[in-house]
């Protein structure tokens, strides 16, 4: 870290890491080069343990205050939909259970079925979430076997992109407005395909104009 007191880091954020996990290696590295000063540090918009990509970093107090200009621009998204089967979490880290195993479907189906989710819409948030209703986060409430009623909020979804195909999976990318679950879309496109879905891997790699290339690695601050 060249500026020690604010400063914002494009990170990308490796699989099995939380959002929080990050901002740890980060202060401690702030604090290392600050002379253990306190450092405040914080990220814009919060990735899945499973997920990869970019993770906006704020450094100092001034730089943390307007993280969420950053939480409020478009993202882009590269994702791995697994067909055929579903998951408590929508994601490789719940329960999983098969659904369909012998149903094909042809690439031109998926195609028509994908325009349809393009647009604006509402989206219910998942259970398994950060997203705080009355102070409690979701995640921590499912964890507990505890589902509380959640309203549906409005997105934008502004393309979707067939990138492959092969049964069982299916790749898209994703260009949407702050706010939308790909897990959640990736569960609805398995709804409107009649197989059901989950999203296998999820990859964010862009947030507005900052764009994954130009993240760095975590290792570099451990």
């Amino acid at each position: 870290m060249e500026d020690k007191k604010e400063k914002y880091l494009l990170i990308d954020k490796p699989e099995g890491w939380t959002s929080f996990d990050v901002v740890s290696v980060i202060r401690r590295q702030a604090r290392l080069e600050t002379s253990n000063k306190k450092i405040r540090v914080g990220h814009a918009g919060t990735l899945d343990p499973f997920a990869t990509g970019l993770l906006i970093v704020g450094v100092g107090r001034e730089a943390t205050k307007h993280l969420d200009d950053f939480k409020k621009l478009s993202k882009t998204y590269q994702a791995t939909v697994r067909l055929g089967t579903i998951s408590d979490t929508d994601d490789p880290t719940g329960t999983l259970s098969v659904t369909e195993t012998d149903k094909m479907i042809d690439r031109a189906e998926i195609e028509i079925v994908l325009k349809k989710f393009i647009g604006d819409q509402t989206q219910i948030p998942p259970m398994y979430s950060a997203k705080k209703i009355n102070g409690q986060i979701l995640y921590k409430l499912a964890r507990a076997g505890k589902t509380v009623e959640r309203q549906p909020h409005h997105i934008i979804i502004y393309n979707i992109r067939l990138t492959g195909y092969t049964w069982p999976d299916l790749t898209i990318e994703v260009d949407c407005s702050a706010g939308t679950y790909i897990r959640t879309l990736a569960h609805d496109i398995g709804d409107a395909l009649g197989v059901g879905a989950y999203c296998h891997a999820l990859r964010r790699t862009k947030i507005g104009d900052y764009k994954i290339e130009d993240a760095e690695k975590i290792e570099k601050f451990k």
